[in-house]
């Protein structure tokens, strides 16, 4: 006899989407939520909220049209926004197939909502708001959403300031780079060419099936994302998921055997193995969280490039005294934290967690952390920044003053600004945003490193 796998109630499905929103709104990162989302919810738990956070200004819009007056909690405003998310789901099935769209029938949203309001003791009370809210908003959905429709928060899913301050930076691209957020990126893997050639994966996918084409030196892109259990090759460490606009770094830098380096920001390390698949290195890997250090470690144990050369520190990159031996590094990647605004269409909770002051926040971090590194590279070598931005202050306008201010310090050529624009209209863009300046410190004397 063979036991049949029974899909989650809705229900159970709306109530767990409507507690990781409202962690969300309240600074909380989707990621974090989602692990304390039971092991048989998560995965439609985990569709549903990524595209409540795409849609999330849409939701939040109908809500207080169809609200009197404010919420009376967080968690019946979260449900409430859920469930006009999905209700307010575009009827082109093509399109929403592109976009990883989760579709449901429109009554079956409403019902399965109301039943979800009474599982909590601050909801509960409330089912028959949420069902004639619901109920409402199908009966006027049309001059609803022309009513929305105006707002532009609404028509590209950021916040207003972020709308702003990207139309700012990129006045010829903008709306390319706010429209390819709502397109969830491709599933882009790095082979491992320490365990196996890209030529002889690609062969090894296409006997399984599995439709990719090659980016990059050592790319391969699905043309369908798939659990990584189910794609071959990853228990052997043949191969790491990584977008290929992080995979230019180890395209980058000048790596060769025998090479002192240092990953200063690195965790979740797919820099760092980066490196060490195309040569022999002598590396330091540092990260602030020892969390995520941990995940660091593993991820090389998988790839088997762990051993005797590599050092692991749970550290703070800008305190040298934390860690630092005295020893100069030919090369350090300084991959700094950011507000990963390139990233969103991955992390669709970074636009919602993320505030303007952030930027010179962040931007004063990353001066504070090169500044310290910079003294740790040795004379002749390099230092390449990093980060996963498209605002200008973490970016070009950082790489500007680092050059001015950084002693001995000359820029050599990099891609600078890789924006994620869609291809042609409505596909999906081939890289997430990325920025990248590369420095070298000058030689002692003259004489090249």
């Amino acid at each position: 006899m063979t036991s049949s796998v029974v899909a989650p109630a809705l229900s159970d499905v709306l109530f767990a989407c409507a507690g990781c929103l409202r962690d969300v709104l309240a600074g909380r990162s989707l990621t974090e939520s989602l692990q304390e989302v039971p092991d048989e919810l998560r995965a439609p738990v985990q569709s549903v909220s990524f595209y409540v956070m795409r849609q999330l200004a849409t939701g939040q819009a109908l809500s207080e049209l169809l609200l009197d007056k404010k919420a009376p909690n967080r968690l019946l405003e979260s449900l409430l926004v859920v469930a006009l998310c999905l209700l307010a789901v575009d009827e082109n099935e093509e399109r929403n197939r592109a976009r990883h769209v989760p579709v449901y029938d429109a009554h079956t949203v409403v019902n399965q909502a109301v039943k979800a309001a009474e599982k909590h003791k601050k909801t509960a009370s409330f089912k028959g708001l949420v069902n004639a809210c619901l109920r409402n908003f199908l009966r006027n959905k049309a001059s609803l959403m022309q009513a929305i429709a105006v707002r532009s928060e609404v028509k590209w899913g950021f916040p207003k300031w972020w709308i702003h301050q990207v139309r700012q930076a990129y006045p010829e691209q903008w709306q390319g780079i706010l429209a390819s957020a709502a397109i969830p990126g491709p599933m882009t893997l790095r082979v491992n060419t320490r365990q196996i050639s890209r030529e002889a994966l690609h062969r090894l996918f296409s006997e399984h099936g599995i439709e990719a084409h090659e980016t990059g030196h050592a790319g391969l892109v699905l043309a369908q994302a798939m659990p990584v259990k189910q794609i071959p090759g990853f228990d052997q460490g043949w191969w790491s998921v990584q977008d290929a606009g992080a995979q230019l770094a180890g395209e980058i830098v000048p790596v060769h055997n025998g090479m002192r380096v240092l990953d200063a920001c690195a965790a979740p390390g797919g820099k760092t193995a980066h490196m060490l698949e195309l040569a022999d290195l002598d590396m330091t890997v540092l990260d602030v969280d020892s969390y995520r250090l941990a995940r660091v470690e593993e991820n090389l144990a998988r790839l088997k490039l762990d051993g005797p050369h590599v050092h692991l520190h749970a550290a703070d990159a800008a305190d040298l005294s934390q860690w630092w031996d005295g020893m100069s590094f030919d090369l350090v990647l300084a991959d700094v934290p950011c507000t990963a605004s390139g990233i969103v269409r991955r992390h669709p909770d970074i636009k919602w967690l993320r505030q303007e002051a952030d930027l010179t926040k962040t931007a004063t971090l990353q001066r504070t952390i090169v500044q310290a590194l910079w003294q740790t590279v040795a004379p002749g070598g390099y230092l390449l920044y990093v980060t996963c931005s498209l605002f200008p202050i973490e970016g070009q306008e950082q790489a500007r003053y680092l050059e001015m201010s950084l002693a001995d310090a000359e820029r050599l050529g990099a891609p600078g600004q890789i924006l994620p624009l869609a291809q042609q209209s409505g596909s999906v863009a081939p890289h997430d945003g990325f920025y990248y300046a590369l420095f070298r410190k000058k030689p002692v004397s003259g004489k090249r490193g």
